[in-house]
């Protein structure tokens, strides 16, 4: 898509997207995976805690949501049932690897085994520690922080994309601060906007892996 139609595409909502690719104008769907790829990336790293399995992940969910358009009815926006697709492909590779944990058999701690001398120099780095900080919540704590606090979901959308109840997130964000307590979540507050950012060349990479499955 050159820049200049890119630009245009940008004042489009998602339903006028969805709705121009439906009726075969592929390459629109490009704004679609730029407009998401911070949300699909953080929610999925957050479960797989893994930055290369996470990319394959918001490519899955991509081509899935592309090759699946006709059954988006509009009853949630466009981003809930994208970021919901996601959330159950990212969820279902560590199901089979045995790595989601039932949360209610453990309570977090930030407490980690001993860091080797290039972990402790990353986690100089504020940043580092924040993102290393919030990978140490059991998974769905973890899951339930990064779309609430990180991306700005509301509780409805944050249980409709788990799949859980109002109360279930509302139990598990609080749990989660209370975990990220005192001075680290006091500075993890502003940093909260740059944490597990997804910058211009690996958005470029997984739209054009996507764009190369979805012509293939």
């Amino acid at each position: 898509m050159r820049t200049a139609e890119r630009r245009e595409a940008r004042l489009f909502s998602d339903e006028v997207v969805v709705e121009r690719v439906r009726n075969g104008e592929r390459a629109l769907f490009e704004v679609l995976m730029r407009r998401y790829n911070q949300r699909i990336y953080r929610v999925a790293r957050a479960i797989v805690r893994d930055d290369g399995e996470a990319e394959d992940v918001m490519q899955d969910a991509y081509v899935r949501a592309y090759a699946n358009l006709d059954q988006f009815a509009g009853r949630a926006s466009f981003a809930t049932w994208l970021t919901k697709i996601a959330v159950h492909e990212a969820l279902a590779r560590t199901r089979r690897r045995g790595r989601f944990v039932d949360i209610e058999e453990t309570m977090p701690t930030l407490a980690s085994d001993a860091r080797n001398p290039e972990e402790r120099a990353s986690d100089r780095e504020l940043g580092a520690a924040l993102e290393t900080a919030v990978d140490t919540l059991p998974d769905a704590f973890r899951a339930v922080f990064m779309l609430r606090d990180v991306e700005g979901l509301t509780t409805a959308e944050t249980a409709e994309v788990l799949g859980i109840n109002e109360e279930t997130v509302k139990t598990r964000l609080h749990r989660a601060r209370i975990a990220l307590r005192g001075q680290l979540l006091s500075r993890a507050t502003e940093l909260l906007p740059e944490a597990f950012s997804f910058g211009a060349s690996r958005c470029d990479r997984v739209v054009a892996a996507v764009l190369a499955r979805i012509d293939g």
